[in-house]
């Protein structure tokens, strides 16, 4: 197995299991509690089949992306920074001694940027009686994360696009050539901690109506925004790469808490056979207006 994937994977399930640990010792004398109506509806059948389904599909995908064919040296005498655009040609005009620094800065600081902050909900008391659907669900984004990361046209399955530690002619040429570097779109790391996030500013507005929404999703990117610039220091991706990075995780941080809004009930789903075809049929009956 790649030591890189098994230490992105490691550093994954530390992380989740670390909040399960947090919130199941600090918050479960809540659990007891006397029910009440729930802003979420977390069907954990069916997630837990997104979690089992994302996760079995992410594998062979992370190691087709890990283990791309170096680049050619030809390959690297053809790039051309002329052709980037001028927000991407900064990332190849830096100063490139730093880089290996950077780098292991952005692997240190991601873990505990998915610990700490989800963390932090349960200090509220409005939350902290939900926390395990709350996980459930925080998980459940972290691995949709991550698969439209290794799936999506976006990213690096269906892209080639050149790291900027390719352009650096006074770098060793093994550095310049190896095959990870053909995955600089997009930038992985931002879009979870982009995801991490937007996810806590969603639930905490959602828990807290009139709290500022502008606020919350204010503060919300400036951990994103130093990851990626941390990232482009580490001349690991381009600022475009980051800004998508960024985009895609603040998308599934705010639309998956708000399907969870949304109950399923009432849905079935079952097989139709019917003459001259075959296949699954979905029903969704409304509920009676009184």
């Amino acid at each position: 197995m790649n030591k890189q994937l098994l230490k992105a994977i490691q550093q994954r399930i530390l992380c989740f299991l670390a909040v399960f640990t947090y919130c199941s010792s600090a918050f479960c004398q809540d659990s007891v509690r006397a029910p009440r109506k729930k802003i979420y509806h977390v069907n954990y059948f069916t997630g837990s089949l997104i979690i089992a389904g994302g996760l079995v599909s992410d594998y062979p995908a992370i190691g087709r992306i890990k283990n791309k064919p170096n680049l050619t040296n030809s390959e690297i005498l053809d790039l051309n920074p002329g052709l980037l655009n001028p927000l991407d040609r900064w990332a190849i005009q830096q100063n490139p001694s730093q880089y290996l620094m950077y780098s292991k800065l952005s692997d240190n600081i991601e873990p505990p940027i998915f610990v700490i902050l989800p963390a932090l909900l349960g200090l509220d008391k409005k939350i902290r009686h939900d926390w395990l659907d709350l996980l459930f669900m925080y998980v459940e984004g972290h691995v949709i994360t991550f698969t439209v990361y290794n799936y999506s046209w976006l990213g690096p399955t269906f892209q080639n696009k050149f790291r900027p530690i390719t352009y650096y002619t006074s770098l060793p040429m093994g550095d310049r050539t190896t095959g990870n570097n053909r995955n600089s779109a997009y930038s992985g790391h931002t879009a979870s901690v982009a995801y991490t996030t937007f996810f806590v500013a969603k639930v905490y507005c959602d828990y807290h109506p009139d709290a500022s929404k502008l606020l919350w999703y204010t503060l919300a990117f400036i951990p994103p925004l130093a990851m990626g610039y941390i990232r482009v220091k580490a001349l690991a991706h381009m600022p475009s790469d980051c800004i998508t990075g960024l985009t895609v995780g603040a998308i599934v941080g705010i639309v998956l808490p708000q399907l969870h809004k949304f109950s399923c009930k009432g849905i079935t789903l079952g097989m139709m056979n019917i003459p001259g075809a075959s296949g699954l049929d979905v029903c969704w009956t409304l509920p009676t207006l009184k």
